[in-house]
């Protein structure tokens, strides 16, 4: 009995570790410049697991379209919203959901899963 003891204080002390690396634990952002081609830009962002890249960098003045690409059937990860724009879209419906982004002027536009959980940015510059 005591062995099963240690087991299982052993694998809890793990589970709560990986928690609390997982939540406060410093953890890189991916970026990516959109690609420029006849006076319009895309960018694409792939959804499994989370978000990848988790920051988009846009020109300002030209016209861009960020496209996140569906790899996950998680439910938390089936929406995108970019609150500030009002933009929530269903990202199950087809393998890749395009975005428009309005790029008049600089500034960030954050986005996340429809619960809120994992987050990525679109910036203008």
């Amino acid at each position: 009995m005591i062995m099963a003891q240690i087991i299982v204080l052993i694998v809890a002390i793990a589970l709560i570790a990986g928690i609390i690396w997982w939540f406060f634990g410093k953890h890189t952002e991916s970026s990516e410049r959109a690609m420029v081609n006849d006076q319009h830009q895309t960018a694409t962002v792939i959804v499994h697991g989370g978000y990848s890249p988790e920051r988009v960098v846009l020109k300002k003045g030209v016209p861009a379209t960020v496209n996140f690409e569906m790899k996950d059937g998680t439910a938390c990860l089936s929406h995108v919203v970019f609150s500030k724009l009002g933009i929530d879209k269903d990202l199950t419906k087809q393998p890749v959901t395009s975005i428009k982004i309005p790029t008049d002027k600089a500034g960030e536009y954050n986005f996340a899963c429809g619960m809120d959980m994992f987050h990525g940015k679109v910036v203008v510059k």
